[in-house]
């Protein structure tokens, strides 16, 4: 065999051998180190918090290929301040009316990378029935092999601003402000 020919098959053995492992890895959402979280300015003053306490979702990653699916969903009913009254107002046709639209989602299938960092991730969030594009941008991301599970955890903190009144929740405008923070720290357990 030729120098050239022994050195374009050990080019196409190496091709193959970094394709193969390229792929992509599933992560189920953790839900006990997984938040998601809301901040909005109360008459544009002191910055109401709350959370969802329920959520759920999937997160698929390439690393190698620079790609990924993301897909999280919001039980609406689950919101909770620390105060039942206000609670129950967020929870009603004022705000998120849990009832007529008990989940609200973020779905994308496109995650921006640097290197092997995640830096944001664009995608639509659905909330009371209507569809925007958002971009969370990563503060911080990151995998490590967690030593109890003995499987691979990749997570960070990402952030976004919305309006609400985008997504149909009008209420108190413009006295209580339009625009709402949201926060979410996410862990994700490798399947």
């Amino acid at each position: 065999m030729t120098r050239i020919a022994l050195s374009a098959l050990t080019a196409a053995v190496a091709l193959a051998a970094s394709a193969a492992h390229a792929e992509t890895a599933t992560y189920s959402v953790d839900p006990t180190h997984t938040f998601v979280t809301f901040e909005a300015k109360h008459f544009g003053t002191s910055t109401n918090r709350g959370r969802f306490d329920k959520k759920s979702g999937t997160v698929a990653l390439d690393v190698a290929a620079k790609t990924g699916k993301v897909d999280i969903t919001l039980d609406t009913g689950s919101i909770s301040t620390g105060t039942a009254a206000f609670d129950k107002h967020l929870k009603s046709k004022d705000f998120f009316n849990a009832e007529a639209f008990p989940t609200a989602t973020f779905s994308s299938d496109k995650v921006l990378f640097d290197g092997d960092k995640i830096t944001a991730v664009v995608g639509n969030l659905t909330l009371l029935g209507k569809t925007q594009t958002v971009t969370f941008k990563a503060n911080n991301f990151g995998c490590y092999e967690n030593p109890m599970l003995k499987r691979q955890v990749c997570g960070g903190d990402f952030e976004t601003s919305i309006k609400r009144s985008e997504f149909g929740m009008s209420y108190g405008l413009p006295f209580i402000p339009d625009d709402v923070k949201l926060v979410v720290q996410i862990e994700a357990i490798k399947q």
